[in-house]
């Protein structure tokens, strides 16, 4: 089945309304109870992720009802909803709020990631951002584009290669051993600059509009990177796992690593991300 651009841009204002009906209105007015911990106490949900993927997956249904909907806060419910996702003909893969733990301190860096699979593939990808009122949105083979809610938009592209000891990039290692975290801590002293927003969603916009010249994630949960890698991608990056592999909805570790082209990848690999 073929996903039309007038889908896609339907599930946009899908995204749009989610976020105006359930994340805006709690931003800083979360109540006592409506925040939890899942895996670990920086791992967090709120009323406003499991309200968001409510009213997409309910949108979802009317728009793509043969595709497999696929939620952060549904797996955390069904685990065994996540295995499907290698199989099937045509998935939605949700994240409602990515960088919740943000998002329930108050920080105003977090946003809505949504993509499409088929057969296996990313085909596009989105990411809205509530507080900017803004969207990155890539389509396979056709760029990536900012669309902006005054109907203006704008196409995006990496930034310029430029030496290691210039780089600006964003790096999160917490999903590694204490051991290795420290060597790879370590090793970003031969960059400019590197940190962790806690939130891919604005890494992988940043990326793909010239903001940073890398990424790297150790943990690859589907819902938080395939629509920004695609997006990455289609806005001319070279992302791969660490191991050179092309990164696949179904591959939940190896690293990720995102640069502005191939040579500054290997560059990165070899010398700072060396694990």
């Amino acid at each position: 089945m073929t996903v039309s651009s007038d889908t896609i841009s339907a599930i946009a204002v899908l995204m749009r309304r989610a976020a105006k009906e359930e994340i805006l209105p709690r931003f800083r007015h979360l109540q006592t109870g409506e925040v939890s911990s899942k895996s670990e106490p920086s791992d967090l949900v709120t009323v406003a992720d499991t309200g968001a993927e409510r009213v997409i997956k309910a949108g979802i249904a009317e728009l793509l009802p043969e595709a497999l909907f696929i939620g952060e806060e549904g797996v955390a419910a069904d685990p065994d909803l996540l295995p499907k996702l290698k199989d099937a003909d045509l998935a939605v893969v949700v994240d409602p709020i990515d960088g919740t733990f943000n998002f329930a301190n108050g920080i105003s860096a977090f946003g809505v990631m949504l993509a499409i699979v088929k057969n296996g593939e990313t085909i596009a990808g989105l990411i809205y951002d509530p507080m900017g009122d803004d969207f990155m949105v890539a389509e396979k083979g056709s760029g990536s584009w900012l669309k902006r809610s005054d109907g203006s938009s704008q196409k995006m592209t990496v930034a310029e290669p430029v030496p290691l000891d210039q780089m600006i990039g964003a790096a999160s290692v917490s999903f590694t051993s204490s051991e290795k975290r420290g060597q790879l801590l370590a090793n970003t002293a031969k960059v400019r600059f590197a940190a962790s927003y806690r939130c891919a969603a604005v890494e992988y916009r940043a990326f793909a509009s010239g903001g940073l010249s890398f990424f790297t994630y150790m943990k690859l949960m589907p819902w938080d990177h395939l629509a920004g890698v695609l997006i990455g991608q289609e806005a001319g990056g070279y992302i791969a796992r660490y191991d050179g592999s092309p990164y696949r909805p179904e591959n939940l570790d190896g690293g990720l690593l995102g640069a502005t082209d191939k040579e500054s990848w290997r560059e990165l690999r070899e010398k700072v991300f060396t694990i």
